[in-house]
């Protein structure tokens, strides 16, 4: 059964860049000095070569140029960059260090690229491990080296453009996830619970997931001006991973801390191409043996989690008690009480918001 998830395949969800190399494109986002300085060395149709690192690796490998140690502005980035050398800056692109300086890699570094500019640039990168510019002005084109990774800064319009789709394919992967994690709650309520209900819940929440991630990648490179739509993407992907981890812990077989770790571990680097098939997903999980029709019971910790002020720990201990959502729906106040850390008040407090939420949960399933 290969259950096909839609739209998003038009993402490249599977493309995602490495931590270090958002970090290295926050630097050069737009509203940076570094980026307004990069966008004025193309408007003067010239190219520039921006090392961000001064460490004794990037140095061993620098001759000639000048001593600046000056505050990086904009204004003395783009002067800079009139003279053939490249420009080294520190670790957090706020001081311009040496400028034209002539870089030596090593000669026997392996290099995709042709311009001589960009085989410096890549070179660099890969033989010192920091970020490395390479701004082309024939090309009209920003690239980022760091280590084996290149990216190539696309257009502010085309990269908002990308970020508004992709926003919209997780405002509606959001509701599908929220559809169907809705009807998870009323099976459970009712004791209807399938394998199937729980692996669509986890498959879901996992496409949003990454979603998410894409369009982050998409705002980091859009910087101030994705600020708004940075709002919009912090809502519908709040909350996902919590409760990925509380259906997690409710239907595996071990609920332990590390099995759940490596559990949603194994959920994260499941390809594109096998997350779709439920069954493939079930043994992924180790959920119901592989069998996705077989019927389960929660354990409880999402539904507990939902009522107000009840810390982790009481959740823990509720349901190590009781085992399953059934009995802690059915438990009576002196059941409850003999919990520890639970009196009378609070065993008031979970009978009645436990009755809020299986009541709830029906009449949305029903209504």
């Amino acid at each position: 059964m290969n259950r096909r998830l839609g739209p998003c395949y038009r993402i490249d969800v599977d493309e995602l860049i490495s931590k270090g190399m958002l970090e290295s494109l926050t630097l050069i986002a737009p509203g940076t000095p570094l980026r307004e300085g990069i966008d004025r060395i193309l408007a003067a149709d010239s190219g520039g070569l921006i090392v961000l690192g001064c460490g004794p690796k990037v140095e061993r490998i620098c001759t000639g140029g000048f001593l600046i140690e000056a505050q990086l502005t904009p204004q003395r980035l783009s002067e800079l960059s009139k003279m053939d050398g490249a420009i080294v800056l520190d670790e957090q692109a706020e001081v311009i260090v040496r400028a034209n300086v002539h870089l030596v890699p090593d000669a026997d570094q392996v290099t995709t690229e042709t311009g001589t500019r960009h085989r410096s640039a890549e070179k660099t990168a890969r033989e010192t491990g920091v970020p490395v510019v390479s701004v082309s002005a024939r090309m009209g084109q920003i690239s980022m080296y760091r280590g084996d990774q290149k990216h190539l800064l696309q257009p502010i319009t085309r990269v908002l453009s990308r970020a508004n789709q992709a926003a919209a394919t997780l405002e509606r992967y959001r509701a599908r996830f929220d559809a169907v994690s809705a009807s998870l709650s009323a099976l459970e309520v009712e004791d209807l619970v399938t394998a199937r209900d729980v692996l669509l819940v986890l498959q879901r929440g996992e496409m949003v997931r990454r979603i998410s991630e894409v369009t982050e990648m998409l705002l980091v490179e859009l910087g101030i001006e994705g600020r708004l739509l940075h709002l919009q993407v912090d809502e519908l992907a709040a909350g996902i991973d919590h409760e990925l981890e509380l259906v997690t812990r409710d239907y595996l077989a071990d609920s332990g801390v590390d099995s759940v770790a490596q559990a949603l571990e194994a959920l994260v680097h499941l390809s594109m191409e096998r997350l779709p098939d439920l069954y493939t997903v079930a043994q992924v999980l180790g959920i119901a043996g592989g069998s996705i029709d077989s019927a389960m019971t929660p354990r409880g910790f999402r539904f507990l989690s939902r009522i107000p002020r009840l810390s982790s720990t009481l959740v823990d201990r509720i349901v190590g008690r009781f085992d399953s959502l059934q009995k802690i729906l059915n438990a009576g106040m002196g059941e409850l009480e003999q919990i520890d850390g639970v009196g009378e008040v609070r065993a008031l407090q979970i009978k009645e918001g436990l009755a809020r939420l299986a009541e709830s949960s029906i009449l949305d399933r029903y209504s």
